[in-house]
């Protein structure tokens, strides 16, 4: 037995096949119903062409859902399966698709309980669209076959005539893979999808999937900078989160005045104080200063030292002035 299904023989489901499929609780699309579609891992019922107008179906887990009373059946198949089209219609192509499907004798007319892959036959048109799906089916391949296609003229081409139509789905309280079907609504407040990449988060009250941005955290500091001899510190105001850092200081010069040639610079470096480990940025920058009557730039280096490196306005850099500065970077 290729295709597997658990909770469907009335009598004779081995353990093998209580083994091989998905039998947990899976996510929720109502109070009764479950998201069908494919289980994820490897490439699930993967689509292969296997002759002029046969196509091969890879091994695969899903869930196909029926009725709410029904329920939803776990469908395991472990051995390829090969399903055949028919010819192509003389005027129009038409769409096909490859579906899951399960009859079950207490739900419908047909008197049997299996599960199988099927091909669920399209019309012909000069605008062909897919056929709608009967009930406990899963599509997984749309194939479009064209006017007059047989075996004996060459058949199907299969790099142009598949659309994947594998939709996925998960554990309840797991993430979605992403797969066909994006439009669909969440099932409860607080459901997470993969959306081509994206994490998304269903908003129950917005009635929207949104994308999930985790909550910032962000610590602050006010101490923690050891202020340089010559120096007071005034103000240390600091912010890290997400990588990034920002400081506001402000220290008061002490001692003599400090001369400064006509090229600006401060030989050597005077070290203004050390930001704190944790703090610190992965390669050196500069950030400008001023005291509001001269302005020049310092440099915090990647061991968290802050010095003045040069000076302009009037030639020198008076005492007991306040300098100010700021920087935002990326921390080590």
């Amino acid at each position: 037995m290729s295709v597997r299904s658990a909770w469907l023989l009335p009598t004779g489901q081995t353990r093998e096949d209580t083994r091989l499929t998905p039998v947990g609780t899976f996510a929720p699309e109502s109070e009764l119903r479950t998201r069908d579609g494919v289980i994820a891992g490897g490439n699930p019922f993967a689509a292969t062409g296997a002759g002029a107008m046969s196509l091969q179906i890879g091994i695969g887990r899903a869930l196909v859902q029926g009725t709410d009373a029904q329920g939803a059946y776990p469908i395991t198949v472990d051995a390829p399966e090969v399903v055949t089209f028919r010819d192509g219609e003389a005027q129009f192509a038409r769409i096909d698709s490859v579906a899951l499907r399960v009859y079950d004798q207490l739900f419908d007319e047909y008197g049997q309980n299996l599960a199988r892959i099927e091909i669920i036959g399209g019309q012909g048109s000069a605008t062909p669209t897919a056929p709608s799906m009967p009930p406990a089916c899963l599509r997984l391949w749309d194939v479009t076959v064209p006017a007059g296609a047989s075996a004996g003229v060459g058949g199907i081409d299969w790099n142009a005539a598949l659309a994947d139509r594998r939709r996925y789905t998960s554990s309840y309280g797991g993430i979605i893979p992403p797969g066909r079907g994006t439009n669909f609504t969440g099932a409860y407040d607080g459901q997470y999808r993969d959306n081509g990449g994206v994490l998304e988060r269903w908003n129950a009250a917005a009635g929207a999937w949104q994308t999930y941005r985790p909550p910032l955290a962000v610590e602050s500091a006010t101490t923690g900078f050891a202020v340089a001899s010559g120096y007071t510190l005034n103000q240390y105001v600091a912010r890290r989160g997400n990588g990034m850092a920002f400081f506001v200081l402000e220290v008061t010069r002490k001692g003599a005045q400090l001369d400064v040639p006509a090229a600006g610079n401060i030989t050597p470096d005077e070290s203004i104080g050390t930001v704190p480990a944790g703090w610190r940025p992965p390669a050196d920058i500069e950030l400008p200063v001023s005291d509001g009557f001269g302005e020049g730039s310092a440099r915090l280096n990647t061991s968290g030292g802050l010095t003045l490196r040069t000076w302009s306005g009037g030639g020198a850099l008076r005492n007991d002035r306040n300098i100010r500065m700021s920087a935002t970077y990326f921390l080590a």
